[in-house]
């Protein structure tokens, strides 16, 4: 098997609506060999990964997928359940999936749920190999397979503290972005709302208290002043200086490192000189600066303190291990490592113990070695510190600290300024006051770990990550930002996408909104231009939504960012389906009409509940996608008497539409006049109909968003069709008598539309330059050459996108469309004009221009608008000859 392409799905897509990996696999031979002629693949099977037996597939029941297995399926079905089930196994809970046929033999679209994307693809990728074995009778052995995998989760997942956080606002609805595949770097909520977290430091998290607390000798002098009970201790630079400070505190101490976490480097209960010299130069390994400080006897405690509230306390204990009287001190280890409990890094609720230089020294400190076998009862630590992170053990007494010590937690996180703050108290009990025994801090820190409360290893765990999302969204009856999220506009279809994400975004901005907008052409923030492109696809819905003073997100969706990354978002307030024509056909597996008409409509099933779907009544296949709509419904329509939206308006639903060339919505009984298509500047006095098309959704989805009648007159008035305000959309242009107009129409539908528009223009000749892209069918082509041929008096074809054809056939069939509409009109002198080759689209422009004279129209449907609009403004053109009689 051949896997030819392999992709995340991030978003809303034309297979799923939630997140999915996409595999077309190529599965060669085995297109010839169904399950059901393989003997005893099914037991095979499940021998080898028994889980299996839970899944349902059609059959809908447990043990379903065994029963196909038994009727006979395909290689690409077994590779999507054994893809699910491998992710089950590494602890990730996915189970949809789907495998479809293709238009070609033996490949198939594989699709499957993934929670983490490397985990997914390389799940899919296992799940080829080991499908491939079955097939093969080859021998199997599972383990490596699930080991490798789990390196792959342990490499990308994220820690437990963010993961905490992230589970808390999805409980919320609110998104979560990862800003960054190695760490734990993330995006809470879109736009103004957003929030963005490492670990357990915020974007409110303080600079100076982060600081403070990364500074152990800084931390002491501010809770000392402040009458903190803390460590007597000295900044150390040198060895001699350390032996001093031991000498004059007294022994035992403690020795660590100025700047630290985690509790490398650090030396506790040092006894003597000796000791003190192996303990500063484990300290001065990780900084030149050593702190050497007074032993503190009592309990290990961590207080947690948020939003300056104690929210949790544990009693932590370093990695330690009991003697039984006959094991060796590394026997006791390896059997504490096989608790289940206990796995690498962050994966389980412990962290497995390693004998490192600093266990060693510590045991020797004790009289031991790894081969000394401990006696029944003793305890014998193997840790100086208690962090979790080195296989420590944490007991919740979040219930039982007494009010004074909860007082003084809260009043460091103060003297501090931290937002989020852990906070190391060596006491002998959290159940009496601190002043009442013997008790110090001994640090705080800043992003402090979170899993010692989330899964203590005894006692209640606390759901630390509600804390940290009130903290940052407010509590969850704010409706102003419960979810954090803003309102997304979502628009697509066939044809006009642009125009219509600018008018919506123009209108949102007169009413008084901060927009960020992305279109086929740019992205812009508060009408501002940061980045030029085609930014239709999911990476410029993600580029809006970072913006922090972004309050309406609107956005153009083209269907190859659908078919290749799914939508950039996993719901919208408002979807916006314009129309579906015959465009495109024949990529991505979309081959037909309704295929295309689905992979639109993925916007409309996107819209979430309680949203609006915008819909255009005068298209059938989009009037049906009504059944994808989760909320409300509102119809634009160029005809007013609709029956469709007649009913749809007398069951109290919204419509917008034309009367007496007036743009009005109604509803009920209701009829709300808006604006004359006269004042409306890209409706050309009414000629422009898909203009006015445009105009009726984009009133419609503002609407939606709360604008009012004012507001949305106010808007229509005041977009004009110029470089401005919509570049490369119908922008006509008055040069030396020659009028030029430049639009975008690639297609036979836009085409069929700005005839209309053309024709009402008056001109002595109609020069046209255009083009098709290559990736379009050879029978698309010929067509969009034959409509050129209804439209002209003079044709350039040019060739700007050809997308791998060789240099000059897209071309070629553009002209054979042309020319071959015009032998079907019959008479020679009934052809529409000359038409004539040019490749290069700036000397197809040129051309044009030294053809057009006084009185002539230039229809300019060219690719690169802003070369084309270059060229015009650096010219003068010929005005029409004088005839002298």
């Amino acid at each position: 098997m051949n896997i030819l392409e392999h992709r995340a799905l991030r978003g809303p897509n034309y297979y799923s609506r939630y997140p999915a990996i996409l595999m077309r696999l190529d599965i060669g031979e085995l297109e010839t060999r169904p399950s059901d002629t393989v003997p005893g693949i099914g037991d095979r099977l499940a021998a080898l990964i028994p889980s299996l037996a839970e899944h349902r597939c059609s059959v809908g029941r447990p043990g379903g997928f065994f029963e196909r297995l038994a009727r006979g399926t395909w290689a690409g079905h077994i590779v999507e359940h054994v893809a699910i089930e491998l992710q089950n196994l590494i602890g990730f809970s996915v189970g949809y999936g789907k495998t479809v046929d293709s238009y070609e033999t033996g490949i198939y679209n594989v699709v499957y749920r993934y929670r983490d994307e490397a985990s997914g693809l390389a799940a899919g990728v296992a799940a080829v190999e080991l499908v491939t074995q079955l097939f093969s009778d080859d021998d199997i052995d599972l383990d490596p397979v699930i080991a490798r995998l789990k390196e792959v989760r342990d490499a990308h997942m994220l820690g437990p503290s963010t993961a905490a956080i992230v589970d808390a606002a999805a409980r919320r609805g609110i998104p979560a972005t990862r800003l960054d595949d190695n760490s734990s770097y993330v995006q809470l909520g879109h736009g103004h709302h957003l929030q963005r977290i490492q670990a357990a430091v915020t974007g409110r998290t303080s600079l100076i208290g982060y600081g403070m607390a990364d500074d152990k000798n800084w931390t002491k002098q501010v809770l000392g002043d402040a009458g903190i009970p803390v460590p007597a201790g000295h900044v150390c630079d040198s060895l001699e200086q350390a032996l001093a400070a031991a000498r004059t505190l007294g022994y035992p101490v403690v020795v660590k490192p100025l700047v630290g976490n985690h509790g490398r480097g650090v030396s506790i209960d040092v006894g003597d000189d000796n000791a003190l010299i192996e303990a500063y130069a484990a300290a001065y390994l990780r900084h030149a600066s050593v702190v050497v400080e007074q032993y503190i006897h009592g309990e290990d405690h961590r207080l947690l303190v948020i939003d300056g509230q104690l929210v949790a306390a544990a009693r932590r204990r370093p990695a330690h291990v009991t003697g039984d009287g006959q094991s060796t001190l590394q026997a006791l280890v390896d059997a504490e490592n096989s608790d289940p409990r206990r796995g690498i890094g962050h994966e389980n609720l412990l962290t497995q113990i390693e004998l490192d230089e600093q266990s060693d020294r510590l045991t020797s400190q004790q009289g031991l070695t790894r081969d000394s076998v401990i006696a029944a009862g003793d305890i014998v630590w193997l840790k100086a510190t208690a962090n979790l992170s080195t296989g420590g053990t944490a007991t919740d007494v979040t219930d039982h600290v007494h009010p004074e010590v909860r007082f003084a937690a809260e009043r460091i996180a103060r003297l501090i300024g931290l937002d989020i703050i852990g906070i190391d108290l060596l006491a002998e009990t959290l159940t009496r006051p601190l002043e009442d025994q013997s008790a110090a801090v001994v640090e705080v820190n800043a992003g402090p770990g979170l899993r010692m409360h989330l899964s203590p290893t005894h006692g209640e765990g606390r759901d630390i990550g509600k804390h940290i999302i009130d903290m940052l969204f407010g509590p969850n009856h704010d409706p102003t930002q419960a979810n954090g999220r803003i309102p997304i506009t979502a628009i697509t279809g066939t044809n006009g996408k642009t125009t219509t994400t600018r008018l919506i975004a123009h209108l949102l901005r007169q009413a008084g909104r901060r927009v960020g907008m992305a279109t086929t052409g740019t992205i812009e923030i508060d009408n501002h231009v940061v980045m030029r492109g085609d930014y239709s696809g999911p990476q410029a819905a993600a580029t809006v939504l970072r913006e922090p003073t972004v309050e309406h997100a609107i956005l153009e969706v083209a269907r190859g960012g659908i078919m290749r990354r799914g939508l950039g978002f996993d719901e919208c307030e408002v979807g916006v389906l314009l129309n579906i024509a015959s465009d495109h056909l024949g990529e991505n597996d979309i081959h037909t009409l309704d295929e295309l008409a689905r992979c639109k409509t993925v916007v409309i099933d996107a819209v979430r509940e309680g949203g609006t779907a915008v819909l255009n009544a005068d298209d059938a296949r989009v009037y049906e996608s009504r059944r994808w709509a989760r909320g409300p419904i509102i119809f634009f329509t160029l005809n007013p008497d609709s029956e469709a939206v007649a009913a749809h308006v007398r069951e109290h639903g919204v419509a917008f539409t034309v009367r007496d060339e007036r743009v009005v919505m109604r509803q009920g009984q209701v009829e709300a006049d808006i604006i004359a298509l006269a004042d409306m500047p890209i409706s050309f006095g009414g000629h422009a109909r898909f203009n006015v098309a445009n105009a009726l959704a984009a009133a419609a989805a503002a609407h939606a968003l709360g604008l009012t009648v004012a507001d949305i007159h106010m808007g229509l008035q005041t977009f004009h069709p110029t470089l401005g305000q919509n570049r490369g959309r119908t922008n006509l242009i008055d040069i030396d008598g020659v009028r030029v107009l430049i639009d975008y129409a690639h297609n036979v539908p836009a085409l069929q539309a700005l005839h209309e528009l053309v024709n009402s223009l008056p001109a002595n000749r109609r020069i046209y330059v255009a083009s098709s892209p290559g990736n379009r069918r050879d029978d698309d082509i010929r067509a969009l050459g034959a409509q050129l041929a209804h439209m002209h008096d003079a044709l350039f074809v040019c060739e700007p996108y050809p997308r791998g054809r060789p240099p000059g056939e897209v071309a070629g069939l553009v002209k054979q469309g042309a020319l071959s509409q015009d032998e079907a009109q019959g008479e020679k002198d009934q052809r529409s004009g000359p038409v004539e080759v040019v490749l290069d689209e700036h000397e197809a422009v040129a051309q044009a221009l030294d053809m057009a004279h006084e009185g002539d129209l230039l229809v300019l449907l060219v690719e690169y608008i802003d070369e084309a609009i270059a060229q015009i403004r650096g010219r003068s053109l010929p005005t029409a000859p004088t005839i002298s009689l």
